[in-house]
């Protein structure tokens, strides 16, 4: 698997490390960069695509940690609900230290912490779709179809289930 480019790595380079053959990564710059001949400024649409896709990287990457921090909250609370009330008080890790807290503040912070999680991973999505037809537009190819829908709402399939039905 490839590997992405780094910041002062030069864009051909980045382009044979990222799989693309030299002809592959001419064919991906717009016509203009071609039309000039300027070395310079197809280096720069090379750049212009590798920052481009670093950004698209570094996003992917933020959403699955912040996946993951979410499933480990998901699990804190799955335990807490099953814990039997031995006690009103858990222990709960903080950095690198242990804290007792009460069992209904400990849920009421993990829930808090799960919906802004949420929140954050659904703001890092939509971004990443913008992200991501900004690499395809400058790498002259066409913006994905289909790519930009949105579900239901429940509304909506209410509506949808009414008609329907009759």
């Amino acid at each position: 698997m490839a590997t992405a480019p780094t910041r002062g790595e030069a864009p051909a380079r980045a382009a044979l490390r990222l799989g693309l053959s030299a002809e592959a990564a001419s064919a991906s710059l717009p016509a203009a960069a071609m039309d000039e001949g300027g070395s310079d400024l197809a280096l720069r649409c090379l750049g212009e695509v590798e920052a481009l896709a670093e950004e698209v990287l570094a996003g992917r990457q933020q959403i699955v940690d912040l996946d993951q921090k979410r499933n480990q909250n998901r699990e804190a609370l799955r335990a807490l609900s099953k814990e039997l009330a031995r006690s009103d008080n858990v222990m709960v890790c903080f950095g690198n230290m242990f804290v007792q807290l009460p069992k209904t503040k400990t849920k009421d912070m993990l829930q808090r912490d799960q919906e802004l999680l949420d929140e954050e991973i659904t703001r890092l999505r939509k971004e990443l779709k913008v992200k991501v037809n900004r690499l395809l537009e400058a790498q002259g190819k066409p913006e994905l179809k289909g790519y930009s829908l949105k579900p239901l709402s429940s509304e909506e399939m209410w509506f949808i289930k009414k008609v329907l039905d009759g």
